[in-house]
């Protein structure tokens, strides 16, 4: 069996996440005070017990989701996973392939937490609220949404932002043209189109400052080779460079995140199981509908890890 490892992103946040893991793990208790620490907060303390619209805020969802991934993975391998030995390939959904870094040795923990943090904060700054805005197309194929975005766009900024699976693009940019593709979408046949409930326009032009802001923290950080090579978001392809690594992460900001692609990639490479590590099943919904073939198992509850362990063999 080829497995690969697979980190959620923003939106599979939920109060209470990773507590029943730290209780369970010491392992998993350690990452949270890490993350705690490498932020001089109590992040766990929200994470844990809420309030939502606190742990929602992008600032704090972006290193929250990392630290219950890491906690997850450091319960696999408190029960015999070895990432360079078990896994071909790790990818992560946006914030994720931060989580996909630090699981890799890429990353430490608290440079991951303190990344993250710093990226969530230029990315709620880069626009002011109000004027951006991201909706979700279901229903249309990727060229038609992305014909949508281009119609709508009429001067303003309106992308393809995610590519998650296959009926299910979001758009991204400023609010006027977002509005106005909801509308064109519609139709042209769109099962529906809807504005997401998102603090900014994520991945696309706008997030520009996010992106300098980005480029900048990350020249201070040292990025090791992966154990095993990441499968970039904006490549929907394995990299393992730590320079490529860094101009990645920047380009991530405004580019669009591929996922689509990315797990045709990881099963044309022969991957027969994903494990997506962390809170929620986001990831694994989408593969199912991706490919198929391809069997899912989420982590992100202490019963998960031994049912995880078992399909590793």
């Amino acid at each position: 069996m080829t497995t690969a490892l697979t980190f959620p992103g923003q939106g599979s946040q939920a109060v209470g996440m990773g507590k029943a893991l730290a209780e369970a793990y010491p392992e998993a208790r350690a990452v949270f005070a890490e993350v705690d620490d490498a932020l001089g907060e109590n992040l766990s303390a929200i994470i844990f017990e809420g309030p939502i619209e606190t742990l929602t805020l992008t600032a704090n969802a972006q290193p929250a989701l990392m630290a219950v991934s890491l906690a997850a993975l450091r319960a696999l391998e408190a029960n015999g996973l070895d990432v360079g030995k078990m896994a071909a390939f790790v990818a992560g959904h946006s914030l994720g392939e931060y989580s996909a870094l630090a699981a890799a040795g890429s990353l430490s923990i608290a440079e991951a937490a303190r990344l993250l943090r710093i990226r969530g904060a230029a990315m709620q700054a880069a626009v002011p609220v109000g004027e951006g805005a991201m909706a979700a197309l279901l229903g249309l194929d990727f060229e038609t949404a992305v014909a949508v975005a281009a119609e709508a766009a009429e001067g303003d900024v309106c992308e393809a932002a995610n590519d998650n699976g296959p009926g299910q693009v979001v758009i991204s940019g400023s609010r006027a043209a977002i509005e106005r593709a909801i509308e064109i979408a519609k139709a042209k046949g769109a099962k529906r189109a809807l504005l997401l409930p998102v603090s900014a326009p994520f991945h696309c032009a706008l997030m520009q400052p996010a992106a300098d802001a980005m480029r900048e923290a990350l020249s201070e950080v040292l990025i090791a080779p992966p154990v095993v090579p990441l499968v970039a978001n904006v490549l929907a392809a394995p990299i393992s460079d730590p320079d490529a690594i860094r101009s990645r992460l920047v380009e991530q900001v405004t580019g669009m995140v591929r996922w689509r692609e990315t797990v045709i990639w990881l099963d044309g490479q022969g991957v027969d199981l994903l494990l997506e590590v962390g809170a929620g099943k986001v990831l694994s919904g989408l593969a199912k509908r991706i490919a198929p073939a391809v069997r899912t198992q989420s982590v992100g509850l202490p019963d998960d890890v031994p049912a995880a362990m078992a399909l590793l063999g």
